[in-house]
């Protein structure tokens, strides 16, 4: 589960965007609901109405003076009376033979000359009495329920999406404001710790330089060390907490000449541990659209973090290369240090958490903020490892070109 400190601007936006569409769905379901409903009710209500109308025409109706829309029909023997102005394909002549043949009365549903109609047949004393009632009006009717219908449901569709935004962000502001100030706060808080904590790690220095003794010489490098650590973290606190506004002034990128500087500032720390520290690239550029500061610090922490866990006499290879086309830039540090365990892949890029190397390292917050820095660029982050057998960390960022810079 992300932190509240992940969300940004698209996040809460998209938040709002969910709640929108949910009350919207909410709405039309209710919608769709009254209007099947209605449409179930008022088809129901035609057909009955309808049926019990035959059923008294049939038996009280006067064949020459029929309802209007009805048409009827009475057969006494070998006579057909019909009612004036009758379609010629009426009546139905197999329904009247069954009928007179001694059968129950009939209603049946039928479409004849391209117009449909309800029919009953039955008796009346000895005569046999047809009834066909033409269904273009309750169609007619219909149609206009679908229409009203649809109208409705377009203007509910209209009115829960306003409201839905309206209410939406309503709902975000409270912690839109909580994630602002809490942005300020650390922001706040690693500006005034990081100039106190730079005096004590540079006294501590000084003071590891003038030790009178190796016992206090290794205390003081202890203090040094632990001060660097200390700076780091608040460096990535900062970081953090100005990802969302510094990702909006993105410039174009040379990873190249990044992953180059961040090599030449590790290479003593390398060197000072035996191992070896390479670059591998082919000639040329490696351009992204970013904020360098951000992409320095996610080199900076995968090397870091290759160090760290590569122990004396390794090797640490930092590779860059292109993807087919050349629409992704990928960078990938790679070591022969103590690795991971595969299935400990997703914990490692999340705050704080512990892997499960063998060694009870602490992955703590540098590889978490590597994941947001190159989520807010667009690209990807990916870890592969084996206990004992090394790791890789492998990020793509889209290319770009410095017309596409030139564009944006």
């Amino acid at each position: 589960m992300r932190e509240p400190q992940e969300f940004d601007g698209r996040s809460l936006a998209r938040a709002r965007w969910l709640l929108t569409a949910q009350l919207a769905g909410a709405i039309t379901g209710v919608v769709l609901v009254v209007g099947a409903l209605m449409f179930v009710a008022t088809t129901g209500g035609q057909q009955r109405d309808a049926e019990r109308d035959l059923r008294f025409y049939v038996a009280r109706s006067s064949v020459e003076s029929a309802p209007p829309c009805v048409w009827m029909f009475a057969q006494d023997g070998g006579s057909l009376r019909r009612t004036p102005s009758a379609p010629a394909d009426l009546p139905v002549r197999s329904s009247l033979r069954r009928v007179a043949n001694g059968g129950g009365a009939l209603v049946e549903r039928r479409r004849i000359g391209g117009i449909d109609y309800l029919i009953r047949t039955g008796r009346r004393g000895g005569t046999v009495v047809q009834a066909a009632m033409d269904l273009r009006y309750q169609q007619q009717e219909r149609q206009r329920l679908y229409l009203a219908l649809t109208v409705a449901e377009l203007a509910g569709l209209l009115a829960a999406l306003v409201t839905g935004q309206v209410l939406a962000r309503r709902a975000i502001s409270p912690l839109e404001e909580a994630l602002r100030r809490q942005r300020r706060f650390v922001a706040d808080a690693s500006h005034e710790l990081r100039t106190p904590l730079t005096r004590l790690h540079t006294r501590a220095q000084l003071l590891a330089r003038r030790a009178p003794t190796a016992d206090i010489d290794k205390d003081l490098r202890t203090i040094v060390s632990d001060t660097r650590q200390f700076g780091e973290v608040i460096e990535d606190l900062l970081m953090s907490a100005q990802l969302g506004h510094a990702t909006s002034r993105r410039e174009l990128v040379d990873l190249a000449a990044i992953v180059e500087s961040v090599a030449e500032a590790e290479s003593a720390r390398a060197q000072a541990r035996s191992i070896a520290l390479e670059v591998r690239r082919d000639p040329g550029g490696y351009l992204v659209l970013g904020v360098p500061a951000a992409l320095r610090r996610v080199v900076g922490a995968l090397a870091d973090n290759a160090l760290t866990h590569t122990p004396p006499g390794g090797h640490i290879e930092l590779t860059l290369d292109r993807t087919a086309k050349r629409r992704e830039v990928v960078l990938t540090v790679r070591d022969d240090g103590v690795g991971f365990d595969q299935d400990q892949e997703r914990l490692i890029f999340e705050r704080f958490k512990h892997g499960n190397a063998g060694d009870g390292r602490r992955f703590g917050l540098g590889l978490a903020l590597v994941r947001e820095v190159v989520d807010s660029h667009g690209g990807r982050v990916g870890a592969t490892g084996e206990p004992g057998r090394g790791a890789a960390f492998t990020v793509r960022l889209p290319s770009a070109s410095v017309e596409a810079a030139v564009a944006r």
